[in-house]
């Protein structure tokens, strides 16, 4: 089982088969309007324009399920998404990451991944929000906040994790790796 395997919503609620990406390098984000980690979709933003022409795709899923940081519908997201950031990669409708109501995607991302730990500034904070909604929350592969990426490779393979704290520096050298 890989990517191509799954199909999901986009923002207008049509069907979109993942095997449309084959041959693509997908970068998988799930993602909030008003978090601290926010911010991040200017430098994805930059990452796509400068590596879309060599095969990066960014895929975007709006996610409400960690304190509440992505309110409203999936037109008011994306007009903010696009008018604060001018994102122009694939943006998706809202959905849940972990739980009984994640989407089969994100299920198969949760069961073949692991949390990769936090680091920087915000290492010991998010770590204290996240324990108290997981204790176990480092020995499992939920997810753990806004803004954490999953690279496929262009066979559709998950490649590397990466938590919203790691450096985008090191996310953009990864992708290089693959295209």
């Amino acid at each position: 089982m890989n990517i191509y395997d799954f199909t999901v919503k986009a923002q207008d609620g049509t069907d979109v088969a993942l095997s449309t990406f084959k041959g693509k390098v997908i970068l998988v984000v799930n993602t909030a309007t008003g978090c601290g980690f926010t911010p991040q979709y200017e430098e994805l933003q930059n990452m796509y324009e400068s590596l879309h022409e060599k095969g990066l795709e960014i895929l975007d899923f709006p996610c409400n399920q960690f304190a509440s940081q992505a309110p409203g519908d999936d037109a008011e997201i994306h007009d903010f998404c696009t008018g604060r950031y001018g994102i122009t990669f694939d943006q998706y409708s809202k959905i849940d990451v972990n739980g009984e109501n994640a989407i089969p995607l994100y299920k198969w991302i949760t069961a073949n991944t692991k949390f990769e730990g936090f680091n920087g500034a915000m290492k010991l904070l998010l770590g204290a929000v996240v324990k108290k909604m997981d204790p176990d929350y480092k020995n499992n592969g939920n997810i753990k906040w806004n803004f954490t990426k999953i690279l496929i490779n262009r066979q559709g393979d998950i490649v590397a994790r990466f938590e919203p704290t790691a450096s985008l520096d090191k996310v953009k050298a990864a992708i290089e790796e693959v295209l």
